[in-house]
């Protein structure tokens, strides 16, 4: 079955076909350039063979933002789309030369032979600037490529296929000679129109029904705009965006796209956090109402709630890093002072949804690396995305360093109360790994976690000192284990645990038993979409960081056991044993003692390490054993681990 025929049975309820996910037809992908006649797949897991976008710009260079389409390229002798592209922040008409550069939308993604410094001609010459590559792919509730011939009849519609409603956001181009990049942004009951290459307020609005509706554009009423829309014998393109259209997820009726506006107020903050409905993993972002850069976002080069890394669809220069726009559970939101936008002013966005599919095995959502040798980026190369990691050199007394890509370059440390640490080696705008470490040893470990449904996820989030107060998070299912630190204060890591209930917490930095929360959880426990703090972890001003896990069949399992002294198997439902076994006892004293499977969980001595001390590793222990279901602790191990009638938690993945 094609993913266009999902998209359509999924639009439909699942009736007879496969769900289809934000992860099927979008996309950023990161590449470092390469030299001429390097063939390169950009977002290979996408099926891309029914058509969609490539929009590719330069991160460190001053190189044009360059549209690659599925409808308006030609074909070469080989069936290779020629490097037909246009120009995001030029008026100019499309590039019809190169065609021995050549590229295609394909069912592996998008492949082409690499350009060169001077874009995409054939100089046989290399460049390293980094690229950011976003890709779109055709599919109905989410986006959709027409192209038309201008009649310069006065009334013209052209078909599209969204089917999702209204269109969120449209964008027109004359490919045939030079034209403004004409958008239409559905901001309620009407379209402001802006135009991409520009910083220019919108030109004028006009009601929603005027544009476009469910199944055609209106371009006649965009005549009178730009000279776009419908003349005699001229080529135009428009990429349409759906807004809140429904089609995806498990039953087929989640939004992953969400076209709107919001209002600043003072000190260029958001009036009022913006509700997606989901969280976004990019934004592209425009002050409708006076001159300005439109701002493009996307968490894989850096969305954090540091800073934020922007390119601009109107300039050709390379990234900026210096503002600040917080991504949510449910949206976004600026900080709690001096905000990135003007004040009192409108503005419109596009916002796609952070990826939402349930993974269905360990190795999808975590690995353990150690670090490359001679200062190698990333210094911890793993087979997913990392979101979090924490990481240490197992041989050596030293602290366990702990840090997010929703932190950027911060460091925690997992057996002190310490405020978190500036760490500019924490580089996570990687595909296959994260860190930027220039140190020449070999004998750092890494132990990567990638956010999923199910599985894991991670919230930061300000107090606001209102007392006990809710926030939302992604994990889709109820939070078994949930770790809590302040990140600009000084304090303990708390841990809720779901079998110890909400009036009950233990410290991940110390080895002591469980103890009552006081005002931590508000005798409150967690909910698939929301967990409460009460005014111990709500102070105003505070900063902190949450890492929430939960069971998922074959991947992981959060639970107890009862120590008996005698070898206890833990079976935690796997097919092949845990890689990732995390154990604390809770009536009693005891660290918190992690084991994997680079380090070795085998029938003989398996090393173990600890999160809330620097004790280096211990190797000549065997107080765990393999089981295909789980893992099982053996007789030999002490009293922290397996004392008869002991109360236990852990965290296994497998």
């Amino acid at each position: 079955m094609s993913k266009l025929t999902k998209a359509l049975t999924a639009a439909a309820g699942n009736a007879g076909g496969d769900p289809l996910y934000v992860e099927d037809v979008f996309s950023t992908d990161l590449d470092s350039g390469a030299s001429s006649g390097t063939v390169m797949t950009i977002a290979p897991n996408l099926d891309l063979s029914e058509g969609g976008l490539l929009w590719r710009k330069s991160r460190g260079g001053n190189y044009n933002n360059r549209i690659f389409d599925s409808e308006t390229s030609s074909f070469d002798s080989s069936g290779y789309y020629g490097r037909n592209h246009l120009v995001t922040n030029s008026t100019s008409a499309k590039t019809d030369s190169q065609v021995s550069n050549s590229a295609k939308f394909t069912s592996a993604g998008w492949v082409h032979t690499s350009e060169n410094s001077d874009g995409f001609t054939n100089t046989n010459t290399s460049y390293g600037a980094p690229y950011v590559n976003w890709t779109f792919r055709k599919a109905e509730k989410f986006f959709d490529v027409v192209t038309w011939t201008g009649d310069g009849t006065g009334t013209r519609t052209i078909a599209h296929n969204l089917n999702g409603g209204q269109p969120g956001c449209i964008i027109v181009k004359r490919t045939d000679a030079a034209s403004d990049w004409m958008t239409f942004n559905l901001d309620g009951s009407i379209y402001r129109n802006l135009v991409l290459n520009s910083t220019a307020a919108e030109n004028a609005t006009r009601t929603a029904t005027d544009i476009a509706d469910e199944s055609v554009m209106k371009v006649s009423f965009m005549e009178g705009w730009a000279g776009i829309g419908n003349a005699s014998g001229e080529t135009y393109v428009a990429y349409l965006f759906a807004s809140d259209a429904g089609g995806f997820g498990d039953d087929g009726s989640e939004n992953i796209i969400k076209c709107g506006s919001f209002a600043t107020g003072a000190q260029g903050k958001i009036s009022s956090p913006v509700d997606c409905g989901f969280e976004p993993q990019w934004l592209l972002v425009k002050n409708s109402g006076a001159s300005e850069n439109w701002n493009l976002y996307d968490v894989m080069r850096g969305l954090t709630v540091e800073a934020d890394a922007i390119l601009n669809p109107n300039l050709s220069n390379a990234e900026d890093t210096g503002t600040k726009l917080t991504v949510t559970a449910t949206g976004f939101d600026t900080p709690l002072v001096n905000g990135p936008f003007a004040s009192g002013a409108s503005y419109i966005y596009i916002a796609i949804r952070r990826p939402m599919k349930t993974p269905e095995s360990g190795t999808e959502v975590f690995s353990v690396s150690d670090s490359m040798s001679g200062g190698t980026q990333p210094a911890f190369n793993a087979p997913h995305i990392c979101d979090m990691a924490f990481q240490r050199r197992p041989a050596f007394t030293q602290t366990t360093h702990i840090a997010s890509r929703l932190t950027g370059q911060k460091n925690l440390y997992t057996d002190t109360t310490a405020a978190e640490v500036n760490q500019v080696e924490n580089l996570w705008d990687f595909m296959d790994g994260w860190g930027g470490w220039t140190v020449t040893n070999t004998d750092y470990r890494a132990w990567n976690f990638k956010r999923a449904t199910g599985f894991f996820d991670v919230v930061a989030y300000t107090g606001d000192g209102s007392g006990a107060k809710s926030f939302n998070h992604n994990l889709g299912v109820i939070p078994e284990l949930m770790i809590v630190k302040g990140r600009n204060y000084i304090d303990s890591w708390y841990v809720y645990v779901g079998s110890l209930g909400s009036s009950n917490r233990v410290k991940l930095n110390t080895d002591a038993a469980s103890g009552s929360t006081g005002t931590l959880w508000n005798n409150t426990s967690p909910t698939a979409t929301q967990f409460t703090v009460g005014s111990g972890l709500n102070v105003s001003a505070e900063t902190n960081i949450t890492y929430l896990f939960a069971t998922l069949a074959g991947v992981s399992k959060v639970g107890s056991y009862t120590g008996t002294g005698s070898n206890v198997d833990v079976d935690c439902g796997f097919s092949a044993g845990a890689r990732f076994i995390l154990i604390k006892r809770t009536d009693s004293t005891g660290n918190w003692f992690y084991w994997d499977y680079e380090r070795g969980i085998v029938a003989g001595n398996d090393p173990y390490l600890l999160l809330n001390t620097t004790a280096a590793e211990v190797t000549n222990t065997d107080y765990i054993d393999p089981l295909s279901s789980g893992f099982t602790v053996t007789s030999s191990a002490p009293a922290a681990l397996n004392a008869s009638g002991g109360n236990y938690i852990f965290l296994a993945i497998a």
